[in-house]
């Protein structure tokens, strides 16, 4: 797409990659608005010093602003990421299953209220520095992989509507990031060796029971009983919410196998440990699906689906069903797929969709007869 000084919102966390983002749009000939949002409340800054969007980061990204000669903006997303983020996160916990933040944040905050902003100060694009590369076709977004494997982000972003994609740009996605920090050293930005994040943003030191403890209270949790696959009453347990479907440590010992968690039961409270064997399905089921290709909606398809982040695809095939929900047969069968987490189906690197990992309805444990799995 050829730019003729379009105006571009970028939405700047103080790192190396959202700052190179802004030199490369300026360079295209954007001109380019830096906002970053400030999403901790007041009583929690201690907390957000050295995070993503803390104060630290603020600063950082006014002064690459300052050194790219853009200008620079903060704002007050706190009450917003409390709500859409930070409360999500808790209460998807509180149901047994295990949440993903950043694409909550990246569908309704730096694709969706951010827009607002945008549009109060003439921009026409969003642009983010994830490892992703949108294609703009007319009336059509394309959402593709990011040519590094290693960084891709493109699983982040299969929430985002067609809308978002045709005003979202990806300046980074054809770029390995050792080409990143070679930019930024180029520049000479401060944030050129800064580390990259790794850890939920807003936990502090990714323990994110920890963080349930302080956001909920301990009152708040689910306490209950562990079982094994048997039915075999195994031990008490603290909440649910401290668990996660093929979680190891922390679980009670006394077995001559390791013992996993292979479900999590909200109706009962409910832990089921097992073996690894126990944590392998070859089917399930999705819920909330986006499709970003809409013609792949109503069509039956051989997909490669990522069942996390980190997970490197694997090949299945894919079955819309009613009321926004489709069906996963993985060719080969895989461990640890876990209700709450992101299904992401790709067509080469074209990302075709993606939904929420859902638990059966039509499952249920019961004490004293071995478990089915209770994926769909």
């Amino acid at each position: 797409m050829k730019p003729n000084k379009q105006r571009v919102l970028l939405g700047m966390s103080g790192g190396v990659d959202s700052s190179v983002a802004g030199y490369l749009l300026r360079e295209q000939g954007y001109e380019v608005v830096g906002v970053t949002m400030k999403v901790w409340p007041q009583d929690c800054i201690s907390r957000a010093e050295d995070k993503c969007c803390g104060p630290q980061a603020v600063a950082d990204a006014r002064g690459v602003a300052h050194s790219l000669g853009i200008p620079h903006y903060v704002v007050d997303e706190a009450d917003q990421f409390e709500q859409t983020v930070i409360n999500y996160f808790a209460s998807e916990y509180q149901a047994g299953r295990t949440p993903n933040p950043c694409v909550m944040c990246n569908e309704k905050l730096k694709f969706g209220n951010l827009w607002g902003k945008a549009q109060a100060l003439g921009c026409d694009y969003i642009a983010t520095g994830h490892y992703a590369i949108i294609e703009h076709h007319g009336d059509r977004a394309v959402l593709r992989k990011g040519v590094d494997p290693r960084k891709d982000q493109s699983y982040f972003l299969f929430s985002l509507r067609q809308p978002q994609l045709r005003r979202g740009l990806t300046p980074l996605g054809k770029m390995l990031k050792p080409q990143i920090r070679e930019i930024a050293h180029s520049l000479g930005l401060k944030v050129a060796d800064k580390i990259d994040s790794q850890e939920i943003c807003f936990v502090p030191g990714n323990d994110y029971k920890a963080f349930l403890r302080s956001h909920l209270g301990e009152s708040k949790f689910h306490r209950g009983e562990i079982y094994d696959v048997d039915g075999n009453f195994v031990a008490e347990h603290e909440g649910i919410e401290l668990f996660t479907i093929g979680q190891r440590k922390g679980l009670p010992g006394g077995s001559v196998r390791p013992r996993y968690v292979v479900d999590l039961d909200p109706e009962t409270n409910r832990v089921i440990v097992g073996d690894v064997d126990d944590l392998v399905v070859d089917e399930f089921e999705v819920d909330r699906v986006n499709w970003i290709e809409l013609n792949r909606s109503n069509q039956v398809a051989d997909v490669t689906v990522k069942i996390r982040y980190n997970h490197p695809g694997t090949a299945a095939t894919l079955t819309p069903v009613e009321n926004g929900r489709a069906r996963i047969r993985l060719h080969e069968p895989q461990k640890a797929v876990t209700p709450g987490q992101a299904a992401v189906f790709y067509d080469g690197d074209i990302v075709l969709g993606g939904g929420w990992i859902c638990r059966s309805a039509t499952e249920r444990i019961r004490c004293g007869e071995r478990i089915a799995p209770v994926l769909a």
